[in-house]
């Protein structure tokens, strides 16, 4: 097992960069309880998306600490698919895409046998690299509705899992970057978003638990955060 999210020092950071992540969500539904409080009316559809992502975002860090400490056995994988999990995550994410105007789309082109990998801790990563992601795409369109595409494709390695959009600036320099200043700073992926993306370096943490590794992703010409998975070779021969 991967020595990283047992790390003190790691596990520490990253629960500081949830903190920080926490705070605008938590001002952000403050002030609309004070307006109902005023009479002046509130937005209580806005208040539910931004509570119901800081949960899920805390449930993923909870997650991944519990993957991090499992042994082998516990960890074992199962037959998962991608499509499934893709679609559920879809599901979870679309109250918060309307929230930041941006439009999800699923891309899952053709059928895909099943892969190894712990499903819960697959679509927690997915919806954690796709939630930072939402954030971040307002502040590059200049107002108007950007994409967000949830995809699945295959490579040489296995098939892909991960989440695109148009962001010519994420590379894998600014990831490097950001696992080094995340915890440290407000905006360690300063190059694609003003916020400080907790819910790819909760992904990571728990895709480094699943013994996988979160990557930078190209696909259809867009830019993205994805992981290779392995094919279930059990009952790809049946």
């Amino acid at each position: 097992m991967s020595s990283y999210p047992n790390s003190p020092a790691l596990s520490h950071n990253l629960l500081l960069s949830i903190t920080e992540q926490m705070k605008l969500p938590l001002v952000q539904i403050a002030r609309q309880a004070e307006l109902a409080q005023m009479g002046l009316g509130s937005d209580f559809s806005s208040i539910r998306t931004l509570a119901e992502n800081g949960i899920q975002l805390i449930d993923g860090y909870s997650l991944g600490l519990q993957l991090a400490n499992m042994h082998n056995y516990e960890l074992a994988p199962e037959s998962v698919s991608v499509s499934s999990v893709l679609y559920e995550a879809d599901q979870q994410l679309r109250a918060l895409a309307r929230l930041y105007n941006v439009e999800i789309e699923l891309n899952i082109c053709g059928r895909f046998e099943p892969v190894l990998a712990h499903k819960h801790g697959l679509q927690a990563a997915i919806v954690g690299l796709a939630s930072a992601l939402i954030e971040a795409l307002p502040s590059q369109a200049e107002g108007k509705q950007t994409k967000l595409q949830l995809a699945t494709h295959r490579c040489r390695y296995g098939i892909v899992a991960g989440v695109y959009a148009d962001l010519p600036n994420l590379s894998s320099d600014t990831l490097k970057r950001g696992r080094k200043l995340y915890g440290n700073s407000r905006q360690p992926l300063v190059t694609i978003s003003h916020t400080p993306g907790a819910g790819i370096f909760v992904a990571d943490t728990i895709f480094r638990a699943m013994q996988l590794k979160l990557h930078i992703s190209r696909h259809h010409r867009l830019y993205g955060l994805g992981v290779v998975l392995q094919p279930s070779s059990q009952l790809a021969m049946i």
